[in-house]
Order: structure tokens, then sequence, then C-alpha cells
């Protein structure tokens, strides 16, 4: 069964579409998408069987990709890579900056190593490769940037450092679409709330009951899904958003708005979309369902 999208099946062809952090997650589940609608997608992460295992699953489907291991925060490897996708492919067209990373940890816990780990991972990677695909690439042919953030408005108590990275990514956002634009460029961002993907897997036990208690905390009172994060990307990426620049889509389901004060009833009339043949629930949820069965 292919993946099931919502946008037509030549959205993309003839496009090069890089997607870092590709190898799990929601990278996984936007290339998925993008090669189904026609995009000669690139993978980009740190651990190669990954991004092997997803190529794999692109080829079983019908679709070729390129692939590299990097560190996003290496300037020299992120050159290089970036000019070795335009001597094979000739331009890109467009960038998901999804890769990031973080642990959680009270301010007062986080020692300078976390600290400027988890903002090289979550900013200054993004910006690196943002800019290598603009000199190299788009700078001459144009084409569309989504920044992947966080949900960090009011604060991100429990990791201050990836909510300070995700911030500067906003910004950053910001300007470079007012820089970049007269060149054709855009570069909007999206910023996923509480996210059912495999990352959920990799934090620590004692993380394991607040996890699970965050649809009560989402006023539609369920998580939402990779494919519902990559449809927006799209969209993004995409000519019917030929006119927006230097804005960030939420994607919490409203649990960035109100206060703590205004409760939270139970919902009704709740619908969900999820058109990644692929998408897997992560254990830590599977967990919790078995419990209440």
């Amino acid at each position: 069964m292919p993946y099931d999208s919502v946008f037509k099946p030549d959205l993309f062809a003839n496009q090069t579409i890089i997607v870092t952090g590709g190898g799990s997650g929601i990278g996984r589940c936007t290339a998925h998408e993008l090669a189904h609608l026609g995009a000669h997608t690139v993978l980009i992460g740190r651990k190669l069987e990954k991004l092997q295992a997803v190529a794999a699953e692109l080829e079983e489907d019908g679709f070729k990709c390129d692939y590299f291991s990097c560190d996003i925060r290496d300037e020299d490897s992120v050159k290089d890579v970036i000019k070795t996708i335009v001597e094979r492919r000739g331009a890109i067209h467009g960038l998901v900056n999804n890769a990031g990373g973080q642990f959680p940890s009270p301010l007062n816990s986080i020692n300078k190593k976390g600290w400027d780990a988890v903002v090289a991972t979550n900013l200054t990677g993004g910006f690196l490769f943002a800019r290598e695909a603009f000199n190299q690439s788009m700078s001459k042919t144009g084409g569309s940037i989504v920044n992947i953030v966080a949900d960090m408005w009011g604060g991100m108590p429990g990791m201050g450092h990836s909510g300070a990275a995700r911030a500067g990514m906003v910004n950053f956002t910001q300007t470079a679409a007012v820089e970049w634009g007269c060149a054709g460029v855009r570069v909007n961002a999206v910023a996923p709330g509480w996210i059912a993907s495999s990352g959920m897997d990799s934090y620590p036990p004692h993380i394991k009951s607040w996890l699970q208690s965050l649809p009560d905390a989402v006023p539609i009172k369920r998580m939402g899904l990779e494919a519902e994060v990559s449809s927006a990307i799209c969209f993004l990426l995409s000519d019917a958003a030929a006119f927006i620049s230097g804005t960030t889509v939420r994607i919490d389901g409203a649990a960035s708005q109100g206060t703590r004060v205004w409760p939270l009833p139970k919902a009704k009339n709740v619908t969900t979309y999820n058109g990644f043949h692929r998408a897997e629930t992560p254990n830590v949820l599977k967990e919790k369902k078995s419990e209440q069965e």
C-alpha cells in the first residue's frame, strides 16, 4: 500500500529535496511522502545504517534516493555534502531542516558541554545546511526551506537548552526569509507539538509516565502523528505556499494556546490524518494502550 498523501502525485516532480534527520521519525515519514509526490529525496543523518534502512523502504516502494552520513554541526562536512548533491543533481529545490536532538534536564543541571551540543544540533546545524543550500544552489535557482522547530512558546521547562535553540531557529527563519527573498527563496518553519514518533522511545524510563500523560494536556485530547507534520512541510515546500515566507506553523492541537487555569474537558468529534503506510506506534504508547485494555 503506497503513501496516502492528500497532495497530487507529481507535486514535486523533477525536484531534489534534502531531508536532514531522514533516518527516523518525522524525517523518515517526510522522505516517504516527498518521494511519493515525485521528488528525488536526499537523506542526511549521522547513522548510516538508519539511512540505508529508509532508502531500502523507498526502493521497495519504487523510489530512488541518495543518502549521506554527515554531522550537521561540522561546517566542512556540510559544505562537502551540499557540493556533492549539487554536482549530482544540478540544483537543490527544497531543504527540510529536520535533524535535531536533546535530553531532558532542568537548567541548573545542564553543563556547558551539554548546552553547546544541543544548541549546535538544533540551531547551528540547521543554519549551516540552509546557508550552504542557499550559497551553492538556491541563490541562483530559488527554492524553499522548511525548518523544524518545537513548541517552545511560554518557555520549555525541562529542556531549556532545546527551547533556546528552537527559538533561535524561529528568528533565523524570519531573518533568512527577508535576506533571501530577493533570490526567490522562501524560508518557513513548522513547530510540532507532542508527536507520536520513534524518538519518544529514546528517552530514559523515568520519563515514560510523563510521555504517556501528554494527550491529556492537549485540547483535542490526542497526540499528533508524523504524517500530520509531513503534510504541513509538503504544503510549505509547494507552490501553493508561494506567498508564505518567514512564518512558523504550529502543529500541536492547540496545546501551546490558552493557560493552565482553563479546564480541558473530554474531547469529541476528533479526527486524525495518517497517510504514512509505514507508520509505527512508539513502544511507550503501545504500553499505555495495553494497560488500558
